[in-house]
């Protein structure tokens, strides 16, 4: 399995890069464009990401500027909603407006706020498919 974590904070970074890496390969990416060239390199490998985990604020481009277009890619190549790629927004700004704009303008599938408590993560990945045993080391 492989996650893609998109976080301009090291401490916030480093955290979910710790709570995700026994399950599968983590990838970093520290700004939006960053994180579209990443997603964009996945699908190119055929080794598409799992879950992104998607800082809502980050310099470059912000997170909903990413979650719309990666929804967009997903719809030109025609991909079914179902199928679409699980996307959780991080903030640490609990917003109500944030929350939903991310859910019903932005098409994420789950929201977090920082500092990120494993078992929300962890509650998100079962609901997913996601959590599986862990990686052999």
């Amino acid at each position: 399995m492989r996650f893609l974590i998109v976080e301009d904070d090291f401490t916030s970074r480093r955290m979910l890069q710790m709570f995700l890496a026994p399950y599968g390969e983590c990838d970093i990416a520290v700004n939006g464009r960053e994180a579209l060239d990443a997603f964009a390199a996945a699908r190119a490998e055929n080794n598409p990401y799992a879950l992104i985990c998607l800082d809502v604020m980050m310099p470059e481009l912000d997170g909903m500027g990413v979650l719309k277009e990666i929804r967009e890619q997903e719809k030109r190549a025609g991909i079914p909603q179902h199928k679409e790629l699980k996307i959780v927004m991080t903030t640490s700004l609990d917003s109500p407006r944030d929350v939903v704009g991310a859910y019903y303008e932005g098409g994420c599938n789950g929201y977090l706020v920082k500092p990120v408590d494993r078992r929300k993560l962890d509650d998100l990945l079962r609901e997913y498919g996601l959590f599986a045993t862990q990686k052999a080391l």
